[in-house]
């Protein structure tokens, strides 16, 4: 078999779902997290833990020596947890090659420096920085893993960047379609999170078809506020990786995020939660460092909060929803002439910058 030009960071359940979808197409290297977990997987040819049931094919060679991925020349991709994407990038910066699109499949923000994950990647692996991607979407891993049809977002701000990673990931059913705005497209990952974790508490407690569509819609709005204020497109936030991700992981029972918050739902809290989740639920580590940006941006996220105080501050979730309920009732078009403007003004000096 041929050196894998392939490579995936990270063996939970999305970085091995996608080595799995890569490994339809040729070898791929899975980077696992120590020795223990490389020998586990190579023994067993399977992740028991976050993928059971799929068999991991000859086509996917797993190692935890970041020399392993040295012959990744065509796509690199971090499927790590956020708080984790700095350390891997590090350990790794020196064996990515010259030439490979680096690609974050990762959906949250850096506490403390509020960084996105392509900041990050760009920072640590500098000899890629013009080479930094960001994959966002409705992406449930388990669907994905069993070959279901499914759509996504690639972002770059280099076109040609984003058409290598639609080549070497995109498949007839698995669909990739180009963005520019890499800032929409990561916000809009890392903070649809939250607004699942609002969304499983209120499947918890019979909020019924309309409440939840409401509180999807009126969370979809601060996603939006927050991203205009940072310079995302606005429209951005109303495709796949926007609306589109929100529909998915606040509807879906295989959402980690939404597990979260159906539990929450239930009377139990984060801390007992937090270890018996298959994998990360992102919202929850992503909550604080939203609601930083948005109060440097002057932006108004309620239902970011409410979650805030229900993860951490040991609200109940019906005192939480009945706090959202009691906010006062407005124009729900009142930001956007402020939306307008903003755009108007992106638009402009997009144009001056091409001209």
């Amino acid at each position: 078999m041929s050196a894998p030009t392939r490579a995936v960071i990270g063996a939970g359940q999305w970085g091995t779902t996608l080595a799995l979808h890569l490994a339809r197409k040729g070898p791929v290297a899975l980077l696992a997290r120590n020795e223990a977990q490389a020998a586990e997987l190579g023994a067993q040819r399977e992740n028991r833990r976050y993928l059971a049931g799929h068999v991991l094919p000859a086509e996917i060679e797993i190692s935890a020596d970041p020399a392993s991925i040295a012959a990744a020349s065509e796509l690199v991709i971090f499927a790590v947890p956020a708080a984790a994407m700095r350390e891997s990038a590090r350990r790794v910066a020196s064996s990515v090659h010259p030439s490979a699109v680096v690609l974050s499949v990762a959906k949250g923000i850096e506490q403390g420096t509020l960084a996105r994950m392509t900041q990050i990647l760009a920072a640590e692996i500098p000899l890629a920085d013009d080479r930094v991607a960001a994959m966002s979407g409705p992406n449930l891993a388990l669907e994905i893993a069993r070959g279901l049809p499914v759509g996504s977002v690639v972002a770059a701000e280099v076109e040609e960047v984003a058409v290598r990673v639609q080549d070497v990931l995109g498949t007839r059913t698995f669909r990739l379609y180009r963005n520019r705005d890499v800032i929409g497209v990561e916000l809009c990952g890392a903070l649809k999170n939250i607004v699942a974790i609002a969304a499983g508490a209120a499947d918890a407690l019979g909020f019924g078809d309309n409440g939840k569509a409401g509180l999807m819609t009126r969370g979809l709005a601060e996603m939006t506020r927050l991203g205009i204020a940072a310079g995302a497109n606005p429209i951005t936030f109303a495709g796949l990786a926007g609306i589109g991700d929100v529909i998915a992981t606040c509807g879906s029972a295989l959402s980690r995020n939404h597990q979260l918050g159906f539990e929450l739902g239930k009377g139990r809290a984060w801390a007992e939660i937090e270890g018996t989740l298959p994998g990360v639920a992102e919202g929850a580590y992503t909550a604080d460092a939203a609601l930083e940006m948005a109060r440097r941006h002057g932006v108004e996220m309620p239902i970011a909060e409410e979650v805030h105080n229900v993860l951490f501050e040991g609200k109940s979730v019906q005192r939480a929803l009945i706090d959202l309920l009691s906010r006062e009732q407005k124009d729900e078009l009142a930001d956007f002439e402020s939306w307008l403007s903003k755009l108007l003004a992106q638009a402009a000096a997009s144009m001056a910058e091409r001209s």
